[in-house]
């Protein structure tokens, strides 16, 4: 046997969470919550064990320590600690044979026998002596006279039992000392989030459509004044599509016409012209000083100024030119658009992340994020991550975040399941989901038992559009205003992330043909101005869930929902908690018509006496009403209420 003795390890360690992928990807919270550990922790005999757990901030020299603590019933140990700072950390969990407290607990069984312990003291002794060597200062020498009197026969029993029953005794030497005791874990990876990255509420909106003359493009001023209306309404980031100057070659016309017309604006998404590219502005938006004036007048507002990250580039970038090896280039020596057959994107180039200037190619796509955080930036809606590597991905946003570790990026990825799941787990903020697609009872049920109920709330920060540029989901296409008010109040409760793009107080629900989710008149391509009082808008709602979700910490977090049983599966109900804060939201699924069930109410998980009567406030409406058991009558008309969102407290 090659290895020494004191370098086996002395325990098993095994089991512990959380943890993702063995370690690979980092966990996730917000700054100043919990990370509860749990770990499995077992030696060979009857000896006691002592652990903790030890954790800090990347690069800090010093680990700070939690105690663990072992529950019976479960074999298992648990503990907890804060995260306090912003960034990358590392925790683990230590063990280690508790010698000390073997003997004392071994004591204690032989008094209550009766047995003579006078030997078992020296023994003690001679424990403390051996841990002594290994402390300095006062508790060194605190432990030496420990030992010292646990050892002197002139002295009473009584008073060397005191002196080893004496609990900052052994406190003092529950640490890993002797060599070769202490066993490990190697460190799992943290990232710590400002808590904006966990509960905001976006509203998307199209710079360029901001003014009030109809095929008039709007400025950086029209949306500025726009600014107190949002605010108003309860929105807390706006997300500017790509505001940079666009292509004209192959620019695209109206809904997404490969025939373009000398006043067709364009696709933002086709990024770059003679202007400049990713760090230039669109010059009829204004200038970089107006970019900065409206990013300081909304936070002045309590707004942040979120910007989409776009890596791909018009034919006109000063990318191609520059950098032709950044992009494919096909046989015939031409470059290769943009291709999703059927869609083609002839006014778009795909980079190429792997090209043998990669490293330049990587740098020049950061500096580009750097660049817009030194004008106030600090979260970026990325656009079709899964279509370039995650490497490039997990890469990227630890040097940002290393440097800006209250960054925060949004996944905008609709792909297959687990390439969205590993985009959250690489280091992604915030995450695009199927909420939009999850319409009835049991979809809903399922996709938010999957989002909370298991390892993807350790990484994975649902945002739930309700919709989007290219997403007019056909519920909406069909349900009227009903269908915009009841995704607007399970996306705003669902979620402690939410957003809409504009319009979508207005019930905007015209597809460009049958069977497609694309808006009539998209603006993508053109622009548009609207009366945003137009008759029928629910800014209303917006505004009063926006208020709800501000004042009730049960709609700040994820993890706490809980699916409520009703008789009626077209009636869709859950809870929401927190401490002295119970929410019951019941949701009409249907758009067209009223309604009714018996909801079962989970009185004992809310702390209720089944047999007590108890209020439930109706937070939309403001109606109070006392119920009584487990049991109780509600009834929705979409054209009235489409939902109940009543928070439940003891009767006065």
């Amino acid at each position: 046997m090659d290895t020494a003795a004191e370098e086996l390890p002395r325990l098993v360690i095994e089991n512990l969470t959380p943890q993702l992928d063995g370690g690979r990807y980092p966990i996730k919270r917000l700054l100043g919550k919990v990370v509860d550990i749990g770990v499995n922790i077992f030696k060979d005999g009857h000896d006691l064990i002592a652990a903790h757990i030890l954790y800090r901030p990347v690069g800090a020299t010093e680990y700070r320590t939690a105690p663990l603590a072992y529950h019976f019933d479960v074999d298992r140990w648990f503990g907890s600690f804060k995260a306090d700072r912003l960034g990358r950390w590392e925790y683990t969990v230590e063990a280690w044979p508790d010698r000390y407290g073997t003997f004392r607990s071994d004591l204690g069984k032989r008094l209550n026998a009766g047995q003579d312990v006078r030997s078992e003291l020296l023994e003690g002794a001679d424990i403390l002596l051996k841990l002594s060597r290994f402390l300095k200062g006062d508790a060194a020498k605190r432990i030496k006279e420990a030992a010292q009197k646990l050892a002197d026969d002139k002295l009473s029993l009584e008073e060397r039992l005191r002196v080893a029953f004496a609990d900052d005794v052994l406190e003092t030497v529950r640490v890993p000392l002797l060599p070769g005791d202490a066993t490990r874990l190697e460190t799992l990876p943290l990232i710590v989030d400002r808590v904006e990255a966990g509960f905001s509420a976006w509203y998307e909106l199209f710079p360029r459509s901001q003014g009030k003359v109809p095929g008039k493009h709007g400025t950086f001023a029209d949306t500025a004044a726009r600014l107190p209306e949002i605010a108003a309404l309860g929105f807390d980031v706006i997300y500017l599509p790509p505001i940079h100057p666009i292509g004209v070659a192959h620019r695209k016309g109206r809904n997404n016409s490969v025939t373009c017309e000398p006043h067709d604006v364009g696709s933002p998404w086709a990024i770059g012209g003679k202007e400049g590219g990713h760090d230039g502005i669109h010059p009829e938006l204004g200038t970089i000083q107006d970019f900065d004036k409206l990013v300081k007048e909304a936070a002045d507002l309590g707004i942040e100024i979120a910007l989409d990250f776009a890596l791909q580039c018009s034919p006109d970038h000063p990318w191609v030119k520059q950098h032709p090896n950044w992009f494919f280039v096909r046989p015939d020596g031409t470059l290769r658009y943009a291709e999703n057959p059927p869609k083609k994107y002839e006014d778009i180039y795909p980079i190429n992340f792997w090209s043998d200037d990669r490293e330049n190619l990587w740098k020049a796509c950061r500096d580009v994020v750097l660049y817009w955080i030194e004008h106030g930036v600090k979260i970026f809606r990325v656009d079709n991550p899964h279509t370039k590597p995650l490497a490039f991905w997990e890469w990227m946003i630890e040097d940002v975040q290393r440097v800006h570790p209250d960054a925060i990026f949004l996944s905008e990825s609709f792909t297959r399941p687990n390439r969205m799941k590993s985009l959250g787990k690489l280091g992604f903020s915030q995450s695009y989901t199927y909420f939009t697609w999850k319409n009835s009872s049991w979809e809903l049920r399922d996709y938010l038992t999957e989002l909370t109920k298991t390892d993807m709330l350790e990484y994975y920060r649902p945002n739930f559009f309700a919709n989007t540029p290219d997403i007019l989901h056909e519920y909406l296409q069909h349900g009227g205003r009903s269908a915009f008010r009841i995704r607007l109040v399970l996306a705003a409760t669902l979620s402690p992330i939410y957003g809409i793009y504009s319009g979508y107080e207005l019930c905007e629900n015209v597809a460009v043909k049958p069977g497609s989710e694309e808006y009539l008149d998209s603006e993508k391509y053109e622009i548009r101005v609207r009366d945003w009082n137009a008759p029928g808008n629910i800014k209303q709602d917006v505004s009063k869930l926006n208020r709800i979700r501000a004042e009730n910490a049960a709609l700040h977090e994820l993890g706490n929902f809980e699916p409520v049983n009703t008789d009626f599966d077209g009636i869709f109900a859950y809870r929401k908690h927190a401490p002295g804060n119970e929410l019951l939201v019941i949701v009409n699924l249907d758009p067209h018509a009223a309604h009714e069930t018996m909801v079962d109410v989970p009185l004992a998980a809310m702390g209720l006496d089944a047999n007590e009567p108890y209020e439930v406030t109706d937070l939309l409406t403001g109606a109070r009403y006392t119920w009584r058991g487990a049991r109780n009558y509600v009834k929705l008309d979409p054209n009235e209420r489409v939902a109940h969102l009543f928070r439940v407290t003891r009767h006065s």
